[in-house]
């Protein structure tokens, strides 16, 4: 499993109308895309759930490669391109992927908390850690998924979930979900991924 996120940061008196338009109208083209596990359309709007900004910023879980770089490079990724500037696309290793309580459900927000890996934590014990706590979030009330990744490079570790309500028992930053494209959510790989 691979994680991906890009985000498109708009002004603060932006209508973010515009955003939910958009994604009504295109949020169908990814329903059957080879490769893709999830991917979330999300939405931060200012003043909403502790947002300071208004935020176009779709969060994927790819089950290849090739269908995360089909999507890249093959053109799908051109059309928010032309229309927002290239933003910068997060890449995350999958650690722990796991379906939630709540699984079948509509997903109406999502949680990020993205955290430092310190330098001095043994990493196997570190990513242990982060593979519970995605068992941990999956199994609460309201869970439709919970899914940890890392960041390599950057040494960041994410905690990505989805949740059918309001008030997710989990803590970070919330976003609205607008739209849920999943055609590869049966191949995603449960569990710890190594």
């Amino acid at each position: 499993m691979h994680a991906m996120q890009y985000e498109m940061t708009l002004p603060a008196d932006y209508d973010m109308t515009i955003i939910r338009d958009r994604v009504s109208r295109l949020g169908h083209a990814l329903n059957d895309w080879d490769g893709l596990g999830f991917k979330m359309y999300l939405m931060r709007e200012r003043g909403v759930h502790g947002s300071s900004v208004n935020q176009y910023a779709p969060f994927y879980l790819w089950n290849t490669m090739e269908g995360m770089n089909a999507f890249l490079w093959g053109g799908a990724f051109q059309r928010p391109v032309d229309d927002f500037g290239r933003p910068e696309v997060r890449q995350w290793t999958g650690l722990a992927y796991e379906e939630g309580s709540a699984a079948r459900s509509p997903a109406v927000v999502a949680v990020r908390r993205r955290q430092r890996v310190p330098d001095a934590v043994p990493l196997s014990e570190f990513m242990e850690d982060a593979v519970r706590e995605a068992g941990r979030l999956a199994a609460q009330d309201g869970a439709v998924l919970a899914a940890a990744v890392v960041d390599s490079h950057r040494w960041e570790l994410v905690h990505f979930s989805l949740w059918d309500h309001h008030t997710p028992k989990a803590s970070g930053e919330v976003f609205e979900v607008l739209h849920v494209s999943a055609p590869g959510r049966l191949e995603l790989p449960r569990g710890r991924q190594w």
